[in-house]
């Protein structure tokens, strides 16, 4: 079995090396000394959110200290491509159903949108909290599919800022896909960029030298075809998942699984 994750609290760990000491502490380390009771031997991974992972040994527990013995140090390489979920606003919780397993699944940023259609809206603290939740949410899903990188989340967009920001992709080499059940581009034909490993996100190409993928998913009532209009006229496709229609929570895991595939992250 694979070693439980946990997210180190601020601070990068590539200086650390094999034979060091490194204490979890705060919330982190007392969820494993107290609520999950790790004892001494047993083996947990610390990421940093940035792709670095501590393989360690538990040595002492003091409560909510854990002092560990690092076994080994590893540099996970970031994507050669950037795959973002633009996830619509859901009612139901449906949008962080779909962010938890899009996350799980491998996805490497996520976009809360304000579709037209979207029975829920942000707005002032209810903006704040919900914006908490996916990133509570998102943390979650890290640990829990043991992933040494922390997917960012964005600031909510308006259709006209996603239309800007699927300019900006695609012009930088990147790709924009649109579900919509109407479509007659089936998504496994969708060109894809070829990427290039190793490369960090940023902000244009939403990584430094990696192009991306932005994936479009609408709310529970469909994208408008304003909406789609919009977006297409920015650059972006069009695509069909499946011959199913599936629910807004649905549709995106699905999506990036398939695009996973496609960029050779599980082969």
């Amino acid at each position: 079995m694979s070693a439980p994750v946990f997210l180190a609290e601020g601070g990068a760990l590539g200086a650390l090396s094999a034979g060091d000491v490194y204490v979890l502490d705060g919330a982190e380390g007392r969820h494993a000394g107290v609520v999950q009771r790790r004892g001494p031997g047993e083996r947990l991974d610390v990421v940093d959110g940035a792709g670095t992972r501590l393989r360690c040994v538990v040595d002492v527990v003091e409560g909510g200290e854990v002092r560990l013995r690092v076994d080994e140090v590893v540099a996970e390489p970031a994507p050669a491509v950037v795959l973002t979920l633009v996830q619509a606003l859901a009612k139901g919780d449906r949008d962080e159903l779909a962010v938890e397993a899009a996350v799980e699944v491998g996805v490497d940023a996520v976009v809360p949108w304000q579709a037209d259609r979207s029975v829920v809206v942000w707005r002032g603290q209810r903006a704040a909290k919900s914006h908490a939740k996916w990133v509570a949410t998102v943390r979650s899903a890290v640990k829990q599919a043991r992933r040494a990188c922390l997917p960012p989340v964005a600031e909510p967009v308006t259709t006209r800022q996603l239309a800007a920001r699927v300019r900006e992709v695609v012009a930088a080499g990147g790709a924009a896909v649109v579900l919509h059940e109407e479509a007659t581009v089936p998504l496994a034909r969708v060109p894809l960029p070829a990427g290039s490993t190793g490369a960090t996100p940023g902000a244009g190409t939403d990584g430094a030298g990696a192009p991306a993928v932005l994936l479009v998913v609408g709310p529970e009532g469909g994208i408008a075809d304003a909406e789609v209009a919009a977006l297409e006229e920015a650059g972006a496709v069009a695509a069909r998942l499946g011959p199913h229609v599936l629910r807004t929570s649905t549709a995106g895991p699905v999506a990036v699984a398939l695009l996973c595939e496609r960029l050779g992250r599980w082969s």
